[in-house]
């Protein structure tokens, strides 16, 4: 499957889960046995915030074996996510990653709000504080620029990760896109 027709068919999926019409593919015991003597073949890689109200099997309406997810608050990177990503993207051969961020977003919403945030959580909200800045430069709806902007800013981020990110998105072999959950519509906009 080309990267196109992988975002078409979590475009097409998210379409049926907006208009409550999910088909909840591949969640039978007959495609787990499948998974299990076949290895997995997912579609696309998903990025996004570790929000309980973002499941992506759910908002693109995927099922067992079809997408990657790596979920993370504020789908902020570390080692571990981008070595997820690289064995998702050079090993399982995926040539789709979208990074998903959403309306609302708690870690955004923190880095917005400023001050010392405590424990681990300020290492999520200096990560972010990029965002919030140009959000802020830009005017508008500050909370929801910087969700977008951190969005491409994560995207940017796997796309020039080397050494393996960045060569299979040079040869072709990997896109990656942002996009934007909308919680009140359930609609997910790739930008």
């Amino acid at each position: 499957m080309t990267s196109e027709q992988a975002l078409q068919t979590l475009l097409d999926g998210n379409k049926r889960f907006v208009a409550g019409q999910a088909r909840h593919p591949n969640q039978s015991s007959e495609r787990l046995a499948e998974l299990v003597a076949r290895g997995q073949h997912p579609i696309a890689i998903i990025v996004s915030c570790s929000d309980s109200r973002i499941p992506p099997e759910l908002v693109f309406d995927q099922g067992l074996g079809d997408i990657f997810v790596v979920r993370t608050a504020g789908q902020v990177l570390d080692d571990a996510a981008l070595a997820s990503i690289e064995y998702a993207a050079e090993h399982l051969h995926v040539p789709l990653a979208v990074v998903l961020g959403h309306q609302d977003c708690g870690a955004v919403k923190a880095a917005v709000g400023g001050g010392d945030a405590l424990g681990h959580i300020s290492t999520l909200v200096k990560r972010i504080q990029p965002a919030v800045e140009e959000a802020r430069d830009k005017g508008g709806d500050v909370l929801d620029g910087a969700v977008r902007i951190h969005a491409l800013s994560v995207a940017r981020q796997i796309e020039s990760s080397e050494p393996i990110l960045s060569e299979l998105v040079t040869d072709g072999r990997l896109k990656v896109v942002g996009a934007y959950y909308s919680l009140a519509s359930g609609e997910v906009q790739i930008f």
